[in-house]
């Protein structure tokens, strides 16, 4: 992985940081981290899926995280209750991320009334309009754009080509990811009777309230979280929005939440705490999901669903009485020709 000045650690020092009981030499030299199919000597790779329990028996890895009860392989190995999570910190030590020093470039554009706080960078070609408040240590990078009146938080990090429209407020430690959209009109139409078209047509309702992201929020590359037509549109503390999802107006997301690649959320749906929607869920506007639901991958939420449900399908239903439904529906035809015989023999 890329950094400027290659480092070493023993796994002894490696270990002290993480947290792990190790098993193996103290003094092999951990450089880099890799997954476990893909991982060299001198690398540090994990297990936390079963599916991969195997491949430590044969990887190449010095080192392996895995939980206490794993048992003994050839390479060494970090021992801790949450290998995955000790996997994302010793990425964070051993890769090295652009450094943006304060300073403005001389193409970004900033208006006069905005407040900037201290030991912000803002790149090329960015936009901060009339009245903007910006917290402290910002990175604002290439072609992001804050409309009037945006209130952001410390340490706001805006990738290039993000947008905030008006009236919005972001807390402290928002991340941007490219092309994500915060704010954009809601879908929102009346229908009517146009008399000089002699026929039905849309009148744009106006978007008026804005969307809210607490503190600790990050919104991956393209997706979109509306405004409100009235109120707000509020996205809780900690919660983490993937790639291409959509978020309609005037719904509330809970705190620490996941919304994976391609969800929908209709208009005012409301999602609770620690919730998962998986990758292209798809919500009926009105919805309540209750704190703690899973929702797996391509399912279709109707209506409300009870906080702690595990929910798939479409229509979404409890999910092992989905699996065990799926597994009757490849039987079928087997099933009936059974049906038909018996029928026949009597």
């Amino acid at each position: 992985m890329p950094r400027a000045v290659p480092l070493s650690l023993t796994l002894a020092d490696l270990a002290a940081r993480l947290g792990a009981d190790l098993h193996g030499d103290p003094a092999a030299s951990i450089t880099g981290v890799a997954g476990i199919e893909e991982a060299r000597p001198g690398h540090l790779t994990f297990v936390s899926n079963p599916r991969y329990a195997k491949l430590a028996h044969t990887t190449s890895a010095t080192a392996v995280l895995v939980d206490p009860a794993f048992p003994t392989i050839s390479a060494s190995t970090l021992r801790l209750t949450n290998p995955y999570l000790a996997f994302a910190r010793a990425l964070a030590i051993f890769y090295e991320p652009p450094v943006y020093g304060p300073g403005v470039h001389p193409t970004a554009s900033i208006s006069a009334s905005a407040r900037i706080g201290t030991g912000a960078h803002i790149g090329a070609y960015a936009v901060i309009s009339d009245e903007v408040t910006i917290g402290n240590d910002a990175v604002i990078l290439p072609h992001v754009v804050l409309y009037p009146h945006v209130v952001v938080g410390n340490r706001f990090f805006a990738h290039a080509h993000a947008v905030v429209r008006e009236y919005c407020h972001l807390g402290d430690d928002v991340l941007l990811q490219n092309g994500a959209i915060i704010g954009a009109d809601g879908f929102g139409f009346a229908r009517h009777f146009d008399l000089k078209h002699e026929g039905l047509a849309w009148h744009k309702i106006p978007q008026t309230g804005p969307t809210v992201l607490e503190n600790n929020v990050e919104v991956q590359a393209n997706a979109c979280v509306d405004r409100a037509t009235v109120g707000e549109t509020r996205v809780g503390a900690g919660t983490k929005i993937d790639n291409l999802v959509q978020i309609g107006h005037g719904s509330v997301i809970g705190k620490d939440t996941l919304l994976c690649a391609q969800v929908g959320l209709a208009g005012s749906s409301t999602v609770g705490n620690n919730v998962i929607l998986a990758g292209q869920v798809g919500v009926v506007g009105h919805s309540v999901i209750g704190d703690g639901v899973t929702v797996t991958a391509q399912s279709g939420i109707p209506g409300d669903v009870a906080p702690g449900a595990t929910v798939s399908g479409f229509p979404a239903f409890e999910s092992r009485e989905w699996m065990r439904s799926v597994a009757i529906f490849k039987r079928l035809p087997a099933i009936l020709r059974e049906l038909r015989a018996n029928s026949k023999d009597r």
